[in-house]
């Protein structure tokens, strides 16, 4: 492990002095599917999380973090965001606008700052894994330092 190169996202919690580890994972990029992550690393799904990019009917980019086991209900999600209704990013669009790749999407370090949302289940568990911003790397740090550090507001959008 000690051959790891930081990524951006452990770069910047660095700089921002927050704790977190960070863990590898054998990944296949024909099933990026989060579950395998957990169960790679041995991790409830609830402790793991995924990123996911939508854009709004008024063109803002947000983010949505919740654990790989639940889904986004994208009008729980519009209201949450105040917005008339939200739709996932096309993948193909995902490195232009976050900087990162599919099944290596960070919360921490996107291209810009964007709104982030994170599932009031994030409050049932004291850390969190989320993507390190490459596939194959994981970042576990205390739940309420990603809501801080993300500026992210709390809330139910997991159907």
């Amino acid at each position: 492990m000690a051959d790891i190169k930081k990524t951006n996202a452990m770069r910047i919690l660095d700089k921002a002095g927050i704790k977190y580890t960070f863990h590898e994972y054998e990944y296949d990029e024909n099933d990026l599917d989060g579950h395998h992550v957990a169960d790679y690393l041995g991790l409830p799904y609830e402790e793991v999380f995924k990123t996911l990019t939508a854009r709004s009917d008024k063109g803002e980019y947000l983010v949505f973090c919740l654990s790989v086991d639940d889904e986004v209900d994208l009008k729980k999600a519009a209201k949450l965001a105040g917005a008339k209704s939200v739709e996932m990013i096309h993948v193909k669009d995902l490195l232009n606008v976050t900087g990162y790749i599919r099944g290596g999407c960070s919360p921490i370090g996107m291209k810009k700052q964007y709104r982030t949302f994170i599932d009031e289940m994030i409050e049932l568990v004291d850390n969190v894994s989320v993507s390190a911003g490459q596939r194959g790397l994981q970042i576990r740090l205390a739940s309420l330092d990603l809501i801080r550090f993300t500026n992210a507001t709390v809330g139910d959008f997991a159907s």
